[in-house]
């Protein structure tokens, strides 16, 4: 009895050995699958697109008979542009039509009223996927009703800002501008306006 259980141990033993010998190799298991790596997402800002905005504004005024004069106080109105998207880069072209009514006073006397801003821009951005970071600018004009009558010009403005695509289509923003009026309708007075704003637009 004990040699037959020695002989099934050495049996057993041998098997591998007897199964490699006969041209039987054990199957090796197969190799996990690679898994592949996430393709980044871009985000293509090119088309046309439409919204409301809200700015604050700070006006101030030197020379001429609007010497000294300042005030500050809310625009709201609404733009419309058209952006290409070049891959990193981003261009465009945009308006803004906004109203204004921000008092204009000398040592607290009223000497006007700003009534009106609109803007006709271009701007260029880097695009960061959800987010675009752009500089801008171009021509402004303004318009103000003053003790000396109404008047209007054009001078320009530049500035930068941030958009945001909550959506597809739904884009939020903030933006901050500076504008220069040199000798605002041949009165002598150069006027400087600094914006800050905020805005949401829809893409079509």
């Amino acid at each position: 009895m004990r040699h037959a259980v020695i002989a099934g141990t050495f049996a057993l033993a041998l098997a591998p050995f007897a199964a490699t010998a006969g041209g039987v190799a054990p199957t090796p298991a197969p190799a996990p699958a690679p898994i592949p790596a996430p393709t980044p997402v871009g985000t293509d800002w090119t088309g046309f697109y439409a919204g409301v905005q809200v700015e604050y504004g700070d006006v101030s005024a030197e020379n001429g008979p609007l010497d000294g004069a300042a005030g500050d106080g809310a625009l709201y109105g609404f733009f419309g542009g058209y952006r290409y998207d070049l891959g990193d880069f981003v261009i465009g072209a945009e308006v803004d039509f906004n109203l204004a009514d921000i008092d204009l006073a000398v040592g607290g006397a009223n000497v006007g009223n700003l009534e009106a801003v609109h803007r006709y821009g271009l701007e260029a951005g880097f695009d960061a996927g959800p987010a675009l970071i752009y500089g801008t600018g171009g021509v402004a004009q303004a318009y103000a009703d003053t003790v000396l009558g109404e008047f209007d010009d054009t001078g320009y403005y530049f500035g930068a800002g941030v958009d945001y695509l909550v959506t597809d289509q739904i884009i939020i923003g903030a933006e901050i501008l500076q504008h220069e009026f040199e000798d605002f309708d041949s009165t002598g007075s150069d006027i400087s306006a600094t914006t800050f704003g905020i805005n949401a637009a829809f893409r079509f």
